[in-house]
């Protein structure tokens, strides 16, 4: 086991982090004041690390479980925690906004929390693709526990999810079909072939990246946004036509109609460069208000 601490730049909280919930992450431990426990496919999909975050202060003190090259581990926490990008740049978007504002005011602390990785992202995809979110957290966690890492972290075991050779060597699983299975393949040859990689994918035109992204079979519009927004840490991608969020805006704003997609691009305006940070930040301040909107499924 070894160390390493992150100091977030700006306001950060792990029991915000902690508790974001989506996805697979809802099949993480019950998270306990101030911690917060990682297990995940490392960047460039050859090993497994598992990490247990306790934030101290404005500090995070991380340790690392498991053989991974720390200065990697670290910097992938640090994107997937959001924490590679300004705080303070994020909280000058309230002075420009001010339902923003309260938003940030009522949720403090609060950044976007990331797929552990764009492959991590598509697999789930795949996974939870005509399933509800208890179910496909359920299936992934036994797949992970079979043909993963699991590792033995201060408040317990946790599972990381297969590397994409071990994901390959997968020919049956129970509950899950033969279709499910290739496409979980056609997953992990992606990944291996670096059509994953979270930099890269941060780094292209978003209509280019959705385009590579929906070349993966099983992956379509919906899916390709997801791996995009919440796997790779932009912060500048554009969610507008994200289900949910025009109903939200209406009840934030205090709109008296849906507005379309004109008037949400010029809501938006004010929140370069963290459209992405801020259509996040309304998503979970409607689910938490449990407002009357249809579920987007991510």
């Amino acid at each position: 086991m070894s160390t390493f601490a992150i100091v977030p730049e700006g306001p950060f909280s792990l029991d915000e982090a902690a508790n974001f919930g989506f996805g697979p992450q809802m099949a993480r431990p019950t998270p306990s004041g101030g911690t917060m426990a990682l297990a995940f496919t490392l960047d460039g999909y050859q090993r497994q690390a598992g990490v247990f975050v306790r934030q101290s202060g404005d500090r995070l003190d991380c340790e690392l479980f498991g053989d991974a090259d720390p200065d990697t581990a670290r910097r992938q926490v640090q994107r997937v925690l959001s924490v590679d990008h300004s705080g303070t740049a994020w909280s000058a978007v309230g002075t420009r906004d001010p339902v923003i504002a309260a938003l940030q005011a009522d949720l403090p602390g609060l950044r976007p929390v990331l797929f552990y990785s764009p492959y991590e992202a598509a697999a789930w995809s795949i996974l939870s693709q005509r399933r509800n979110r208890a179910q496909a957290a359920g299936m992934r966690k036994r797949l992970s526990a079979e043909y993963g890492a699991t590792f033995q972290l201060p408040d317990g075991p946790l599972e990381a999810f297969p590397t994409p050779e071990a994901l390959l060597t997968v020919t049956a699983f129970p509950g899950m079909e033969l279709q499910r299975i290739a496409r979980l393949h056609g997953v992990a040859e992606a990944a291996l072939e670096g059509r994953l990689d979270a930099a890269d994918l941060a780094v292209m035109n978003p209509e280019d990246a959705l385009e590579q992204l929906q070349r993966i079979a099983g992956i379509g519009p919906m899916y390709a946004g997801l791996i995009l927004l919440r796997a790779t840490g932009v912060t500048d991608v554009k969610t507008l036509t994200e289900p949910r969020l025009a109903g939200y805006i209406e009840h934030f704003y205090g709109l008296d109609h849906r507005p379309a997609l004109a008037e949400l691009e010029r809501i938006a305006e004010p929140w370069r460069p963290f459209r992405t940070w801020a259509g996040v930040l309304i998503r979970v301040a409607g689910d938490r208000l449990g407002l009357p909107v249809a579920s987007s499924g991510f």
